[in-house]
């Protein structure tokens, strides 16, 4: 009996220990749990109702239903923000990672001074996206620029590059290739975990520096190129500031990218609801495609723990 009501007590004790536990941990991530409700999971909530309604933050939300999916399909200027985002991101993010894979593959050799200048070439993606840097790329591709006036002096163009339909949307993708120090960091660590045995190997067999990098470094990064990729497409779908001061969507509309013509329609218009709907769809673009790159990764991407895959 005594036996019994030890064990009755040990339990009980182990119990509060456990109850203790758990509110201590509770506690502990209770900041992160009231910013994530507060910051993301009620503004998310609030804007899908916002986005089956008419609101112009001037009025009480009227229901409208699905009236504002259906606009957007029928909104021409809508249509052409996805035709640019989808153009730019398909251009830039592909480039901006081989420079980042280029330069990598560079600085991995060893050479002096290497960390210094894959630090100094991590700057720009520092500072990119700033405010500065958007005014500076303004001023040099704009008509009196420096880069207008070295190409009019080599009598390829003496147009304003940012004021031109067919080379506007090239300037923001330069400036945004320009920025690519993150995934060139990341591809650094990937070539760094590979082993120096499998390019001394190759090197006996006779194979070349062209073949060991089809052969062993492309195969051993494909899971860096894969996480790179998801995150570049992601981050090139919600880019907004480069746009919005260089070329304010113009000319024509052909920088016109969704999250400029999503911050148009909320911000000057005060078409909240429309806004919402819109913002809504990007998020399911967003879903639908990293959901593609996850489904197609077994296909290309090469993992050791799963027996070379």
């Amino acid at each position: 009996m005594t036996k019994r009501k030890n064990v009755t007590a040990s339990l009980t004790l182990e119990s509060a220990r456990t109850k203790h536990d758990n509110w201590s941990g509770f506690l502990s991530i209770s900041p992160w749990l009231i910013g994530f409700i507060l910051l993301i999971l009620g503004p998310m909530i609030a804007s899908l109702y916002l986005s089956f309604t008419d609101y112009n933050l001037l009025s009480s939300p009227n229901w409208v239903g699905l009236e504002n999916y259906r606009n957007l399909f029928s909104d021409a200027r809508f249509l052409k923000s996805l035709e640019v985002t989808f153009k730019f991101v398909f251009i830039s993010v592909p480039l901006k990672l081989i420079f980042a894979l280029a330069l990598a593959m560079l600085f991995n050799t060893g050479r002096k001074g290497s960390s210094f200048f894959s630090a100094v070439y991590y700057i720009p993606s520092i500072i990119g996206g700033s405010v500065a840097i958007a005014v500076v790329w303004k001023q040099l591709f704009g008509r009196q620029g420096a880069i207008t006036q070295i190409l009019s002096a080599l009598n390829i163009t003496d147009t304003n590059l940012i004021g031109n339909p067919n080379t506007a949307l090239f300037v923001l993708i330069l400036l945004v290739i320009w920025q690519f120090g993150s995934p060139m960091i990341i591809f650094l660590a990937g070539l760094r975990q590979v082993p120096a045995e499998l390019y001394e190997a190759a090197s006996v067999d006779g194979a070349s520096k062209i073949r060991q990098f089809f052969s062993i470094t492309l195969p051993m990064l494909t899971p860096v190129i894969f996480f790179n990729l998801v995150m570049q497409t992601i981050s090139g779908f919600m880019t907004f500031t480069q746009s919005y001061l260089i070329t304010g969507g113009g000319p024509l509309d052909e920088t016109l990218f969704y999250a400029v013509y999503l911050y148009e329609t909320a911000f000057e218009y005060l078409r909240m609801g429309y806004a919402s709907a819109m913002a809504w769809v990007l998020l399911i673009v967003i879903a639908a495609i990293t959901f593609l790159f996850f489904l197609t990764s077994k296909y290309w991407v090469f993992y050791q723990s799963e027996g070379g895959r």
